[in-house]
């Protein structure tokens, strides 16, 4: 076996790869991760994607990518191939994380290092991780049956206060959507997993990527919405949705300003996302949510979503 810088090698020798990734995120996540695998062929054509590739044979059955964000490195992927013919799966993924860790800490004004991997269960790549002083921070899957729960009468959803009023997603809330999202993570576990939360421009950056490009699934403002508080105008809370697959609705962002959590916005925000979804055909819906957010946990439990998997995102602060 070989480890092999990705920019050596064209779509054509990664798409059989892919293929086999697109089939195991279907599998596990309900997830159609053929847009993203797209992304990453059109990438490996321009040869601008850093990487590495493990080869037996000569062919990839094993890969993992990076990108730069100025001064941040955030690993995109690793996916390693089962095989009778091939290395150890485990052996290789680690191979491979070594490889990105020591290239991304060796980056010339890199100063923080991120990765999710959903696709891998807590605790199964953490060694490369935990070995380059990396900080881990278990994170749930969770899913919403929507056929399993019956639809609720109008009558009974989750009453909303009348100082405040849910409305449908617009782009017009793009800026006061960014300073919600920095001021409601301010102090938050999850802005030490992600620091776009942090500041203004890194959230402008952060709905960019979640309302403008693919890779979290296509943004779906339909199942999208905004709480306001009526007297002042002020956008206090919002939740959006991308869709992961034709019938399968990713819940992306949920956020209520800290002083009015109390008062059952983020519920019936959910309970209107999860209601556009149902009227619209959909079967799932799926979120991800940080362990230690326990209050965020006991609200999606209740509501009625599960735990599938657990998987982890990693840090590191040079």
């Amino acid at each position: 076996m070989e480890i092999l810088d990705l920019r050596h090698f064209s779509s054509a020798d990664l798409r059989p790869l892919l293929e086999d990734e697109i089939a195991i995120w279907g599998r596990l996540l309900s997830w159609d991760y053929t847009t993203s695998a797209e992304m990453i062929l059109r990438y490996m054509d321009a040869k601008i994607l850093p990487g590495y590739a493990a080869i037996e044979r000569g062919s990839i059955f094993g890969y993992s990518f990076f990108v730069y964000e100025q001064s941040k490195g955030v690993i995109g992927d690793l996916f390693v191939r089962d095989g009778d013919r091939t290395p150890g799966r485990h052996e290789v993924e680690e191979q491979l994380l070594t490889h990105v860790i020591e290239t991304l800490q060796q980056s010339p004004g890199i100063h923080r290092v991120e990765a999710q991997l959903l696709a891998q269960r807590s605790g199964e790549v953490s060694r490369p991780f935990m070995q380059q002083g990396f900080s881990r921070h278990p994170r749930v899957f969770m899913n919403f049956d929507i056929g399993r729960h019956p639809q609720v009468s109008p009558a009974i959803l989750p009453s909303v206060p009348p100082q405040f009023e849910i409305r449908p997603w617009s782009e017009q809330e793009y800026q006061s959507a960014a300073a919600l999202i920095t001021a409601a993570y301010r102090g938050h576990v999850d802005s030490e997993i992600n620091d776009q939360y942090r500041t203004l421009t890194g959230s402008l950056r952060f709905l960019n990527n979640i309302v403008r490009f693919p890779g979290c699934g296509t943004f779906d403002p339909q199942a999208s919405f905004v709480v306001f508080q009526r007297r002042t105008r002020t956008l206090i809370g919002l939740t959006l949705c991308s869709l992961v697959r034709p019938d399968v609705g990713h819940i992306t962002q949920v956020c209520v300003l800290p002083e009015y959590r109390s008062a059952g916005l983020g519920e019936a925000m959910l309970a209107a996302s999860t209601r556009n979804l149902r009227e619209r055909g959909f079967r799932f819906i799926s979120l991800t949510v940080t362990e230690a957010n326990d209050r965020a946990i006991a609200l999606y439990k209740r509501i009625g979503f599960e735990a599938t998997r657990v998987f982890d995102a990693y840090v590191w602060e040079g």
